[in-house]
């Protein structure tokens, strides 16, 4: 490494994205620098399970084993039913269907980001909390202001990565234009401790006709995290702050969930409501500078895949980082893979949106058309579970999904 510079790589944030680049990276010799803001992880309402394609993605960083021995459970059925009509439930064995054979990750987000920061630090990495980033600028090397305490550092470093979250500071400093699209479903979610809710699987509920769904995650030590997914038809339902459990609760409730998953719980975190439109920087790399996670792009987190979509970000940087000895030519090659995912995971989601979550006479007769299809051939759904963004996602795949060929 060039000696003028302070690391060959600055991370900035220390979540699951960051975390495990950082990790990854100092196992391979690369000395990496870690600033993060929080000196103290705490509970807010964010995804805390990760599909069988992320759990893919962990064991190519080699981080699965410890997610699982230090603070996770991997789970291995899901179960889920329509409210709306007399069916059964379906049940599915993740580990003998899924191509990875992975169950379903499930975990307190906190506890996951101490683990890894502590694995990224035992890795090699030079992790600095209390780091508050006060500026970026891109260039050759890109440069870090950094405020520590009562000091600033100008630090420079061969490349810088911005894994800074959905509100990343990083992306307008780095001059990354951000794409949104139009609200279409909310979210709303709370961490439970105790109650009767089962412990064994992810369960959902679905209620297409109101658009609504209802998604319950095992958290270990006897919490669980329930998730409604609503469709917005131009307000929130106010499903923010302590006083609006109950509410919450009778709307989980009203989508047709069972009432024993609430029952005797006590609320154990936060109650927080939040839009769930899919948001992005196209090309998400320029001078020196790249972004990953959700500084990157958000995906709607009503479908559970932003904690994958993390881990292939760190993935994929750190094989194209590895791969070339011209960084900037690993960046553009990193940022034009995540163009082509993450637009297939955005198409695939907004098509089970269409199916799934919309409402009217239209959305009644295209599920009246669709539903009775993927009965007889299940093989016709995209597995967003399962494979997440390497599900087909072309012309003839969103033909076949929706039945008009």
């Amino acid at each position: 490494m060039d000696a003028k510079l302070d690391a060959d790589v600055i991370v900035v944030g220390a979540g699951l994205a960051g975390a495990a680049l950082a990790t990854s990276l100092a196992r391979h010799g690369i000395r990496v620098l870690v600033l993060e803001r929080e000196e103290v992880f705490r509970d807010r309402v964010r995804g805390e399970g990760m599909a069988p394609w992320g759990v893919a993605e962990a064991r190519a960083l080699g981080l699965a084993e410890v997610i699982l021995a230090r603070c996770g459970q991997e789970l291995g059925w899901t179960v889920s039913w329509d409210a709306s009509v007399p069916t059964p439930e379906r049940r599915r064995d993740l580990i003998a269907t899924t191509a990875h054979r992975a169950g379903f990750f499930a975990f307190a987000y906190p506890d996951l980001q101490r683990v890894l920061l502590e694995t990224a630090n035992a890795a090699g990495a030079d992790v600095w909390q209390g780091a508050r980033v006060v500026s970026i600028t891109p260039g050759r090397p890109p440069t870090v202001l950094v405020r520590r305490g009562e000091r600033e550092a100008t630090l420079r470093a061969r490349f810088v990565v911005g894994a800074d979250g959905r509100e990343s500071r990083l992306r307008a400093w780095g001059g990354f234009a951000v794409e949104r699209d139009p609200d279409r479903l909310f979210i709303a979610s709370v961490l439970l401790r105790g109650g009767a809710a089962p412990r064994d699987a992810v369960r959902k509920v679905v209620n297409p006709p109101i658009g609504q769904a209802v998604l319950i995650v095992p958290l270990g030590q006897d919490r669980v995290r329930p998730y409604l997914m609503y469709r917005t038809l131009g307000a929130r339902k106010g499903l923010s702050g302590a006083g609006r459990l109950d509410a919450f609760i009778q709307t989980c409730l009203a989508v047709g969930s069972p009432p024993e998953w609430f029952a005797g719980a006590e609320r154990d975190g936060p109650l927080a409501e939040f839009a769930g439109a899919h948001t992005w920087a196209t090309h998400p790399y320029r001078d020196g500078v790249a972004l990953i996670g959700d500084a990157a792009g958000t995906s709607d987190p009503s479908f559970g895949n932003g904690l994958s979509l993390s881990l292939r970000d760190a993935r994929v940087l750190r094989d194209q980082l590895l791969a070339h000895d011209d960084w900037d030519a690993a960046g553009h090659a990193y940022a034009a893979a995540h163009d082509q995912y993450f637009g297939a995971l955005r198409r695939l989601e907004r098509w089970w949106t269409d199916l799934m979550h919309e409402v009217g006479s239209e959305a009644e007769a295209l599920r009246a058309r669709v539903f009775p299809r993927l009965k007889e051939e299940p093989d016709r759904a995209p597995d967003l579970v399962g494979v997440g963004p390497d599900a087909p996602s072309d012309e003839q795949a969103r033909r076949r999904f929706f039945a008009e060929e």
